[in-house]
């Protein structure tokens, strides 16, 4: 029978031991938290004025700042809203000449050449040519063989 220690258990004391702090330490801390709390008030930011013991609890992380929430009205109309006191004429708006123009429906775009399309083929990577038929070729499949050629040299 051996002697192991199930996996996640350790013979060292790991634990970190608190060091009581230095009176050199003490010191900048209380010149710190003097500075903390006098920027704090002149910010306006009274609530996050501390005490001492308050400050080195912070300092460590050991003391979170709780924020106030903003309880806001939600706005409501007032009856004294501006009013002209001289009427003005009605100014109507532009209308142009066109109408709807620019809201009619585009036409379908149509090819309306003379060489009949086959189809498309591809010369390099994505580099799409036409393939049309000639008045020699009328299925197209001449100019597609040569382009099948002509990508593969």
């Amino acid at each position: 029978m051996t002697m192991h220690l199930e996996r996640g258990l350790t013979t060292l004391n790991t634990r970190i031991k608190k060091k009581k702090p230095t009176k050199a330490k003490l010191a900048q801390w209380k010149e710190q938290h003097k500075i903390h709390n006098k920027q704090m008030k002149r910010l306006g930011m009274h609530n996050h004025m501390m005490t001492f013991d308050e400050y080195v609890k912070y300092i460590h992380g050991e003391l979170k700042m709780k924020t106030e929430s903003v309880v806001r009205t939600p706005w409501h109309h007032t009856e004294s809203t501006y009013r002209r006191e001289t009427e003005t004429d009605r100014i109507p708006s532009y209308v142009s000449k066109g109408g709807f123009e620019p809201c009619t429906k585009k036409e379908p775009m149509q090819y309306t050449g003379e060489r009949r399309l086959i189809g498309i083929a591809t010369m390099h990577k994505s580099n799409m040519v036409p393939v049309f038929a000639d008045d020699e070729d009328k299925t197209g499949k001449k100019q597609a063989t040569e382009l099948a050629q002509m990508r593969r040299n």
